[in-house]
This record gives C-alpha cells, structure tokens and sequence, in this order.
C-alpha cells in the first residue's frame, strides 16, 4: 500500500501551471492560501471586477482541500440546537441558514463553471452504529425537519439498501448533499477564478507582512505584492509566526485508504447510489465509493507516520464488520490531511487588523463552509456587509493550550484505533 493522494492520481481537472510570484505587484486584495476558502474568495472578487491576486506555498490544491474525504456536508458538525445554544438565537440561526444552504452554493459554482469533479448530489447518510446512535440521528432529524431541512430517517431495509450491510438499522439522509473530488473541485476553482481575472501564483510563500500607511505590503522569496485589503485563508496549515490565524485553531488530523477499483459485481450493493457516510461512534468512521468504484474508509488521526500494517489492520477490521460480503480486498494508497478545530466545534471569522480578514475552525467541513466564507469575504470587502457570511466578524481571544489540546486528541485517536485492531473497541 503507497501513501499518496488518491484524489490527486484520479483527478479530471488538471493541475495549473500558475508559475512563482516574482517582482513587484499592487492590488486591491492579496489572499493567501490557494485553498478552497482563498480561491472562493478570489473567483467572487474577481467577477465583481475587483482586482485580486492570491499567492500559494505549495500547490493547488496543496493542503486539506485536495486531501479531505470529499463530502459535500450541509451545516456544521454539532446539530443545529446546539449550534443555537453555543451561538445564541440570531446568530446561530443565521448559521443554520447559511451553511445549511451551502451545498447548493457549491453545485451551482461546479455547474456554472464547468468544474469535473466527479459530484454526485445523492445526498449523505449519518449512520448509527448502535442504540446510542440511534437516538443522535433522530435528534437531530427532529432539529432539521423543524427547520424545513430536507432530511429522512431511513430504517431497516430502506436503510441496508442504500448502505450495503446489515450492520446500520438506522441512517440519516441529507438529500442537501453530495459528494465530489476534492482536489479537482479545487482545481476548478483556480481555473475558474484565473479565467475572469484573478492573477494566481504557487510556490510563493508569504515571508512577511508589514503596514506602510493604508497599504499592507506582502513578501515572497522573489517578490513583493501591496495591497489595500489582505485575506488569510490558511486555516489548518498555517504555520509562520507572523500569521495569528495559528493562535485561533488547533490542529487535528485525518486519514483515509483506498481500496484498488472493485468489480460491480463484487460491491455493487455497497452504497450504490454513491453517497458518501459516516458512522455515529466516538472516532468515526467514514467511508464512500468513488467514479472508479473503489472502496474508500477513513478516520480522525494521523495516518502520515503510522506503519502500513497498522492502517491496513485499521481498514480490513472496518471492512470486514460493515462489508463482510467483499472478503478480503487489497488496499491501494493511502493519505492524510489536516483539520482545524475549535473547543465549541464552530468556525471563527475575524478582522485580525484594520483590512485584514481571517478564517479558522472548519472542524472537518472546509468544502461548503469554504467555500461560503470565501464568497461572503468578497461580499464584505466589496460592500461592507458581513450578512452573506455564516457569523458575523468578531474578534475572538486566542484558543489557550492548543498543544496539549491537539496531543490530547490526536492520542486518543491512536488509543481508539489500536482498539479496533486488537478487537476490543469496533
């Protein structure tokens, strides 16, 4: 089994020859990070003939948002009464509505644009895996119902049909949704927001940022951009010293394995409407199938690191419990990526200076809250009206104890991994 990006190796969109950022440059808007969040916000700045230029470490897509599972998730992570009580009534309805539309953002831009991704709209299951489980997805399908969502919870054989095992009685489908190719509907993005006019350039890290008068002046290892506005979209890899995006996250970690393409006839009960799904339990499990047909599992922790046997255990006793049927099938690859979290799971949105927009806290659903952030950013900076976005900007204090906070996760993790392999936890 190879560690490499599936979604990179299967990719329809192709890779952009975007080239280094080299000389002095001016612009209006400078975003940094060439994710879906930064080349969100670049498209939609552009369109609105707003002069942008986005500049990128690595890649595009270089981070998460080539590497994630590839669900396209209404709303975020904790149910929508929860999000009210950790938000408040306006606010986190305002949330509600906004995220819990952006599924629909997403397929309009795939649409509009002519992104190949490979996007289903099928929609996604959350499946039980047991009693407790049971009474979370009818909590919450009670929640979205009250707010119009467009759910069902499905049981028994209406349910084993669309999963393919008899492990899940019960699944919540979330007719919003979708699936796609993450790395490709990144690439997408980038061609798309190059083609009206955002000029995009990679292999360009920011080494430094400095305030001469209204203007913010950005160094690379070549050149230079001043800008009037900044955008930090760097999320979950921020890493310099310089950026306080770091101060408002920590980070966790994320794995999938792939399976080599399976025969229709072997695993065509599996899923086989290609929604993507992921189990209630404390470290869940998520798994779909992708355009090729292959098998695809995956879990919260670090996968990069850890020794093949180790993960090949992990995805064998996952398989084997949900989906005995396919006996013993070969792993082809696997990766991992990383996730920004929060202690209360929501995202935070902030001007870190006078012109200076950031973003942090996805918690694991960076394809539509990016890409919502990305859109309301341009709003604001067009506009000044912040009512596009999910919350409004504030100015949160930074999360204290990050390290231990992510040892502490990523630790638990492992612990409940090594569970599943030796047979005590599944």
């Amino acid at each position: 089994m190879q560690e490499r990006c599936l979604w990179h190796d299967t990719s329809p969109e192709p890779p952009l020859d975007l080239g280094k950022l080299q000389g002095d440059h001016t612009t209006d808007v400078l975003v940094i990070g060439g994710g879906i969040t930064g080349l969100s916000t670049a498209l939609h700045l552009a369109e609105a003939g707003i002069s942008v230029t986005l500049i990128e470490a690595g890649d595009v897509p270089s981070g998460a948002s080539g590497r994630n599972v590839g669900l396209v998730n209404a709303g975020l992570w904790i149910p929508p009464d929860d999000i009210v009580e950790v938000l408040g009534e306006e606010i986190g309805e305002r949330a509600n509505s906004i995220l819990g539309g952006a599924p629909a953002l997403v397929f309009s831009l795939i649409e509009r644009h002519g992104i190949e991704c490979q996007a289903t709209r099928t929609g996604t299951l959350h499946l039980a895996h047991n009693g407790k489980g049971d009474q979370e997805l009818a909590r919450r399908a009670e929640q979205l119902q009250r707010r119009g969502a467009p759910v069902e919870l499905l049981e028994a054989d209406d349910c084993q049909r669309l999963v393919g095992t008899q492990r899940i009685r019960r699944a919540l489908l979330d007719h919003r949704a979708g699936t796609l190719n993450p790395n490709a509907y990144t690439r997408g993005l980038a061609r798309a927001a190059q083609a009206v006019g955002a000029r995009l350039f990679t292999h360009s890290a920011a080494t430094g940022v400095s305030r001469t008068g209204e203007d913010w002046s950005i160094t690379t290892p070549h050149g230079s951009v001043k800008a009037r506005r900044l955008v930090l979209a760097t999320n979950a890899y921020t890493e310099d010293r310089w950026n306080e995006i770091r101060h408002h996250f920590f980070p966790g970690f994320f794995f999938q394995v792939a399976s080599r393409p399976l025969p229709e006839e072997l695993a065509g009960d599996i899923l086989p409407e290609r929604q993507g799904a992921w189990d209630t339990r404390m470290v869940l499990s998520s798994m779909r199938r992708d355009a090729e047909g292959r098998l695809i599992l995956g879990s919260l922790g670090k996968g990069d690191g850890k020794p093949a046997a180790f993960l090949r255990c992990w995805a064998n006793r996952i398989q084997r419990h949900y989906f005995p049927q396919l006996g013993s099938i070969e792993w082809e690859c696997s990766w991992s990526g990383r996730i920004g979290f929060t202690p209360d799971h929501t995202l935070r949105l902030f001007e870190l200076a006078p012109g200076v927009l950031g973003v942090s806290g996805y918690n694991g659903r960076g394809i539509t809250t990016g890409t919502v952030v990305g859109k309301g950013f341009a709003q604001y900076l067009i506009s000044g009206d912040d009512d596009a976005l999910p919350l409004p900007i504030r100015s949160p204090k930074p999360i204290r104890a990050r390290s231990l906070r992510s040892s502490s996760y990523e630790g638990g993790f492992t612990l409940y991994h090594t569970g599943q392999c030796l047979r005590v936890l599944i």
